[in-house]
């Protein structure tokens, strides 16, 4: 039991770790894209919108939550372009 406790602790302080990396990466991509591309508005706000969220969660340490914005908001970015 105790095995299977400690594999399962390890598991997911590596998996916070990774995606406590990612987080500033898709940021980055993000900012990367908006800068090449025309958007309206309305599409731009929402985009930034979810960047700005995202990177909030990634400062709280919700790495997971923040990922799954940030990949929201380069989904809708891309089906923009």
């Amino acid at each position: 039991m105790m095995r299977y406790l400690t594999i399962l602790l390890f598991t997911v302080f590596f998996a916070s770790s990774v995606f406590a990396s990612h987080c500033p990466t898709l940021v980055h991509k993000i900012d990367e894209q908006l800068k090449m591309v025309q958007l309206d508005s309305a599409t731009e706000t929402r985009i930034k919108e979810l960047r700005d969220r995202g990177q909030s969660l990634h400062n709280q340490g919700k790495h997971g939550e923040s990922v799954k914005v940030l990949n929201k908001a380069l989904d809708e970015l891309d089906a923009a372009m």
